[in-house]
């Protein structure tokens, strides 16, 4: 009976073997020590029930991601947006390291079929627990890090999480009116001015078109479903076409 169960064993494992080498190849990474990847997706419970397999679960390669997570992330905005202050950046960085954020990158880059789980966890739903996958995410970053160091966390990065910054996933957080308020004082002391351009739809679902001038010239027109979004985005489209004048 034991031998049975090892050769369905060792076929299992082989199977997953290869599931992670096709994987590697759908994201574009290439791990030089597959045993940290192998890892970054190995749930405690899966350990728990092979305690006689020398496997190591996630836990610590969760740490390590979180920190480089944070680092890289912190490096991105730094650069990205100059006129940020200390406190807007850490309320940004907040939402992108986030538990539901990781939840949807890991989502997005389908890591919950690759998990490792015990019987118990895969039967009540454990693939698709949020604060697993989070976990997993992290992990993961933290096998890539020790795999291949911090570029290779950052060319990951730039590939599946830097697009949504750039896409305004995380516009709700940001303040761009106070930026531009700060760059126009710092470079121009022009005068800005917000208009409400256009009101439509019913009063439910109302719907506000706004446009900020610098000096009588408008340079940018946002919308949204208060006046306070529709200035946000008008500011947010401003401030970028200011930035790329000043380069």
């Amino acid at each position: 009976m034991s031998k049975h169960i090892n050769y369905k064993e060792k076929r299992s494992f082989a199977k997953k073997a290869l599931e992670f080498k096709e994987y590697q190849v759908e994201i574009g990474q290439s791990f030089q020590n597959e045993k940290l990847l192998y890892q970054a997706f190995t749930h405690s419970s899966y350990v728990n029930e092979h305690r006689k397999k020398p496997y190591e679960d996630n836990e610590r390669l969760e740490f390590l991601g979180d920190a480089v997570l944070e680092l890289t992330i912190s490096q991105f905005l730094f650069k990205k947006y100059p006129m940020m202050s200390e406190g807007e950046l850490t309320k940004l960085r907040a939402a992108i390291v986030c538990e539901p954020s990781l939840v949807s990158f890991a989502q997005n880059l389908n890591f919950g079929r690759l998990i490792l789980l015990g019987k118990g966890e895969e039967m009540t739903g454990g693939r698709e627990r949020p604060a697993l996958l989070a976990d997993v995410f992290e992990a993961f970053i933290g096998a890539l890090y020790l795999d291949q160091g911090l570029d290779a966390v950052v060319s990951f990065l730039d590939k599946y999480v830097i697009p949504k910054i750039n896409e305004g996933a995380f516009s709700h957080v940001m303040d761009f009116k106070s930026q531009l308020q700060e760059l126009v004082q710092r470079d121009t002391k022009g005068i800005l001015e917000y208009k409400i351009l256009q009101e439509k739809g019913p009063a439910h679902n109302r719907e506000f078109v706004t446009t900020v001038s610098l000096d009588g010239e408008i340079f940018g027109t946002g919308s949204g479903k208060s006046k306070k979004e529709a200035e946000q985005h008008a500011a947010q489209e401003a401030l970028s076409k200011l930035q790329k004048l000043k380069k």
